[in-house]
């Protein structure tokens, strides 16, 4: 008897304490065929309810070659906290952007925890659509290639993502998620292609990052907060970008943008460098708490920029005036070279002003002309060497 209650106790032990083994799940197990031709989704989707449904850490595998998946949502909450979606080789889109680009989405992850993706190139297929839209036909809007919604503990390592229809990475009500090593590509003149959007979200950071696009490289969204951003290449692409921010809320009212770092960036030939944008409508909100420091610009039509007056088509701004409060707003260590010779441009809400905006150590030149500072309604203080000089 006594025999039998040590191999018990000992099994309960190397139950409880000694590390789970890792279970694997090859998605060519699951009828995933990687011709490129083949529809694997539903293969996916079963790879992925496995790895859901165990009770260990588990990887979802898939392996080289190229695998074509039409759209396909990966759904939590899961059994485990330790998934790793483990890419090798390439997932395409259909060519034809019919098939998704109504839905408005690709590749979703809902409600889950502690996922990973790691490696591996997300090809949206998106350069038909692009064509359709700038050619002025009846188009659908299209798909962002990966959206991670609703979730927490969410690490993206080392993805490559290519010619998305629409945006290429989307982070939305999500808590602690680190994108670090991406590559993100597209066409410079592809349409609302935005690199990375962040929206709704808290413990962010984006880490070593190459975006080459057709919209803002980074976009972040209301009710974002304690974001880092740190040695991001930006271009072509619209720059980094806070906003657009006040075109629509729940009783006029949207959620703000606050705690913001970005540093050690380089911009090149982007339309803008660092930019916040507010609708100029009667929606109220805030951004606060932003640095911007240790940035080279090269030939950016727009460096350090914030636009209070945007209102396209002049449609639905009665006024002309943002309710959006831009305060506590820091750019330091900003070096580099303007294609315009307006290289700082705060035109900010006259009934709203900026406030606490502070300028250290700039030094950005227009060929071989001065550049030139503009303010409207905006206040702060400039220290130590700022070129061109400040209008605050």
């Amino acid at each position: 008897m006594a025999k039998l209650i040590t191999l018990f106790l000992l099994q309960l032990f190397l139950l409880c304490f000694l590390p789970r083994s890792n279970a694997v799940y090859d998605v060519l197990n699951f009828g995933a065929k990687a011709d490129g031709k083949t529809d694997s989704t539903q293969a996916f989707l079963k790879a992925w309810t496995a790895a859901c449904g165990s009770s260990s850490p588990a990887t979802l595998y898939v392996p080289a070659g190229s695998f074509l998946l039409s759209q396909a949502t990966f759904n939590g909450p899961c059994k485990n906290t330790a998934i790793k979606f483990s890419i090798h080789g390439k997932i395409a889109a259909p060519s034809n952007y019919r098939k998704l680009g109504a839905s408005g989405k690709w590749i979703t992850f809902d409600d889950v925890d502690g996922v990973t993706i790691s490696g591996g190139e997300l090809d949206g297929r998106g350069a038909d659509l692009w064509t359709c839209k700038l050619d002025g036909r009846s188009c659908p809007t299209g798909a962002t290639s990966l959206t991670f919604s609703n979730s927490k503990n969410i690490v993206i390592d080392g993805l490559a993502s290519i010619n998305s229809e629409l945006y290429h990475i989307v982070i939305l009500g999500c808590q602690g998620v680190r994108v670090q090593g991406v590559y993100i590509t597209a066409a410079g003149n592809s349409p609302n292609t935005d690199g990375i959007h962040v929206q709704m979200s808290t413990g962010v950071s984006i880490v070593q990052a190459t975006i080459k696009t057709g919209d803002d490289c980074i976009s972040i969204g209301p009710g974002t907060s304690n974001l880092w951003i740190e040695r991001v290449f930006c271009g072509p692409g619209h720059g980094i970008s806070i906003g657009s921010l006040g075109k629509e809320g729940q009783g006029l009212e949207e959620e703000g943008v606050e705690n913001v770092t970005v540093k050690s960036a380089v911009f090149t030939g982007t339309q803008n460098g660092f930019r916040i944008k507010t609708w100029a409508t009667n929606v109220r909100g805030y951004v606060k708490g932003v640095v911007f420091s240790n940035a080279s610009m090269r030939n950016v039509q727009n460096p350090i920029i914030i636009d209070q007056s945007y209102c396209p088509g002049n449609k639905n701004c009665p006024d002309q005036n943002s309710r959006v409060g831009i305060s506590h707003v820091k750019y330091k260590n900003i070096r580099g070279t303007s294609a315009t010779k307006d290289a700082v441009n705060f035109d900010c809400s006259p009934s709203n002003p900026c406030n606490g905006i502070r300028l250290k150590n700039i030094k950005l030149t227009y060929q071989n002309e001065q550049a030139k500072s503009k303010c409207k309604h905006a206040y702060g203080i400039a220290t130590g060497s700022v070129i061109p000089p400040s209008c605050l």
